[in-house]
């Protein structure tokens, strides 16, 4: 009997110490706090509604979870988004190309952005939070300055008439509707590579040698060099990641909206880091979960929209936000401290 005890201390210890336990516990708390509080909330066509405002955080938190769990910021991540959507926009819009032509053009910048961020910060050794806080700057610039002097206002040109629109419209921006007892719930198929991201992330970060690359490098990146771990090629691979799916993003807010604005974007790399904590990432590194920054991502949709149907005043949404991060990140270091006790 007393084994079989400390079989279950040992497997609710392990339980205890997983980064993702917490936001899951907290996504269970507040998703049964809003079923009580706000009767809109109850109402099952708006789970559409809360998991598309979700997934287009989720799709960035997943790559910023890993890039923070490799002890590594990306501040940029916001509006690189907008740099990719303007990309695609501009290009075939200036150049009279194929829409797939310019979307494909857009990823080769979009790749190309974030192996400059990656190199920056591996060349120079600067910390990641000087790095990417310059290329918010530059990229911020640019995407206003471009846009101006191409399109002559803050906005790309309409490109819905050009040819391959509407089948690139269908990959990156469609949405199906669900029929289920009465009710009909809009799913937008960026729930779809919210959930793709979110597994291969997952997969990353538990079955592959390259993730446990990424925990050593967040750790200890000294001992993990001494272990032979490839720290650098490490580090910009994530940055890599981070720009691909931005420019996935990238690509649904050009086709779900039709223009892109070149002030869009400025703030976003707070909530995507937001999710991640809420999730479970240290923003000191080695310690986080993708799965848990998904989690953290739909927190902050049931969140913001349970706020709105109670019918609460939204201004304190941003008051709720802070105090969920200042309390996830207290919980990841507790966490973190049970799991080197372990």
């Amino acid at each position: 009997m007393s084994d079989d005890r400390t079989r279950e201390r040992g497997l609710a210890t392990r339980l205890l110490v997983r980064p993702e336990i917490g936001s899951l516990v907290g996504g269970l708390a507040i998703l049964i706090f809003f079923l009580v509080v706000a009767p809109s909330f109850r109402n099952i066509d708006n789970i559409g509604t809360i998991l598309y405002q979700a997934s287009t955080i989720g799709m960035m938190a997943v790559p910023i979870a890993m890039l923070l769990i490799g002890g590594e910021y990306d501040l940029s991540a916001g509006v690189l988004v907008t740099s990719a959507g303007l990309a695609a926009a501009l290009l075939t819009w200036t150049l009279n190309l194929n829409v797939w032509v310019g979307v494909l053009l857009a990823l080769v910048v979009t790749l190309l952005l974030g192996l400059v961020s990656g190199l920056l910060l591996v060349r120079t050794k600067l910390p990641s939070f000087l790095t990417s806080l310059s290329m918010f700057f530059v990229l911020q610039g640019a995407n206003l300055g471009i846009t101006r002097w191409i399109a002559g206002n803050v906005a790309s040109n309409p490109i819905d008439d050009m040819a391959g629109w509407n089948s690139a419209r269908q990959v990156f921006a469609s949405q199906t509707v669900v029929h289920l007892g009465g009710h009909s719930i809009t799913l937008r198929i960026t729930i779809l590579y919210w959930l793709l991201l979110t597994l291969f992330g997952a997969w990353i970060m538990l079955r592959t040698r390259q993730g446990n690359w990424v925990l050593a490098v967040g750790g200890d990146e000294s001992a993990a060099r001494a272990s032979g771990v490839p720290v650098r090629r490490t580090k910009v691979a994530l940055y890599l990641f981070v720009a691909f799916s931005a420019w996935l993003s990238g690509m649904h807010l050009l086709f779900g909206y039709g223009v892109v604005q070149s002030g869009e974007g400025v703030g976003k790399e707070f909530i995507y880091i937001i999710a991640a904590v809420i999730g479970g990432c240290l923003t000191t590194g080695g310690f986080g979960s993708v799965i848990g920054a998904s989690v953290g991502a739909l927190i902050y949709g049931m969140t913001q929209l349970g706020i709105n149907y109670a019918g609460w005043n939204p201004d304190w949404f941003k008051t709720f936000l802070g105090v969920m991060l200042l309390g996830s990140t207290l919980l990841n270091v507790y966490l973190k401290r049970k799991a080197e006790q372990r």
